[in-house]
């Protein structure tokens, strides 16, 4: 078998009213996806989709003619690749979903088979009042849902712990609750200062009043030391690695005994087989891993099969903060959303590969939608 062609289409979905991300600079007024497609002389056709795929054209020929199964090799092509340009880890998600479906397997199995299902937490994505965030944590528990994500902005901390009260107080022990401070990595143009260790723990103590189930990338990433020290200081797990570029970087974490959650998304950095290796050796270190997932749903696909057939958890990250971000926004490009049962649970699907079913009327006309406004 071989790949005859590599598609990439780009997507873009109006929003109104816009979503306000917590790590964006801007409202966010439309949301763009990039869909892969890896054909091959077989006729099988594979799925991936999550980072930008900006300037990949110029790379294509590196694959285009090979085996698709060969996906140690290409995996080590887009290592060298992101050295130069862009991370374009869906192709190897893509690659991933094709392998699946040479074998008739879901993912999941060709990477352990551990399990077939994660609980997820509500990943929010806003910054909201304390007595608005209560009621919708309530909402989460009616739902099913066992955990909650809150954003904090280090600036306004005060506030952000009392939402943290607020839920707390609202859902008793019903709800885990995570929190993230977003500082290991920056926005493009994002000069401003960032939590030194003192400051940063500072917050994660007062945080840890609330028992909270980890406190996510309260430093920036090169401040390993600062985050093990966090962890031995305050007794809260530290968790991090979302935007990790390359294996090492996390390895390293992993070597100093830096962080509690290892939290590398496939389609954003690593890959799949980049995260495989390292979660198996944070899970032999009896560290948790529980990928982030904040692209649209077929990444969350890719890092459900990672963190099922792995065995990782103890949860995984589901975005979803409605009513600016909902399924039917983040996997507009799906015939079904993604979606979690009614007992909490983000379920393997069964078909072979990563289970991605598009909806190729809403493929078309959302990339018209791209083209009209320029989008590449």
């Amino acid at each position: 078998m071989k790949i005859t062609a590599i598609g990439v289409q780009r997507l873009q979905l109006p929003l109104d009213p816009p979503f306000y991300a917590a790590w964006d600079p801007e409202p966010r007024r439309s949301f763009e996806a990039t869909i892969v497609r890896v054909e091959t002389d077989a006729g099988l056709v594979g799925v991936g989709s999550g980072d930008t795929m900006a300037g990949f054209d110029d790379f294509v020929q590196l694959f285009v003619g090979r085996d698709p199964l060969a996906i140690a090799r290409h995996a080590k092509a887009l290592e060298t690749i992101s050295f130069h340009a862009g991370r374009y880890w869906p192709l190897e998600a893509a690659l991933w979903d094709l392998y699946g479906q040479a074998c008739g397997q879901p993912v999941a199995s060709l990477l352990g088979g551990a399990g077939s299902e994660v609980p997820a937490y509500a990943s929010w994505g806003e910054l909201r009042p304390p007595g608005r965030r209560a009621e919708d944590a309530l909402g989460l528990v009616e739902e099913g849902f066992r955990a909650v994500k809150i954003r904090i902005a280090p600036e306004r901390a005060d506030e952000g712990i009392g939402v943290v009260a607020a839920v707390r107080d609202a859902v008793a022990d019903r709800l885990e609750i995570i929190v993230d401070l977003n500082q290991w990595w920056r926005m493009a143009g994002d000069v401003g200062p960032r939590l030194d260790p003192a400051g940063a723990r500072r917050i994660v103590e007062r945080l840890g009043s609330y028992g909270v189930l980890w406190v996510e990338e309260p430093l920036p990433g090169e401040d390993v030391r600062g985050m093990r020290e966090l962890r031995a200081n305050t007794g809260v797990r530290i968790g991090g690695g979302e935007m990790a570029r390359t294996f090492e970087e996390l390895r390293l974490a992993l070597d100093a005994d830096g962080l509690d959650v290892y939290q590398p998304d496939v389609v954003l950095g690593l890959g799949i087989s980049g995260v495989r290796t390292l979660a198996d050796l944070a899970l032999r270190r009896n560290r948790w891993f529980t990928p982030h997932t904040w692209t649209n749903g077929i990444g969350v696909l890719a890092n459900l099969h990672v963190c099922a057939g792995l065995g990782g958890g103890p949860f995984l990250e589901f975005p979803y903060d409605p009513p600016g971000w909902t399924p039917a926004r983040r996997d507009f490009m799906l015939a079904e959303p993604v979606s979690v049962g009614r007992d909490g649970l983000l379920r393997v699907p069964d078909a072979p590969g990563l289970g991605v079913g598009l909806d190729e009327e809403a493929v078309a006309f959302y990339a018209q939608a791209a083209d009209a406004v320029g989008v590449r």
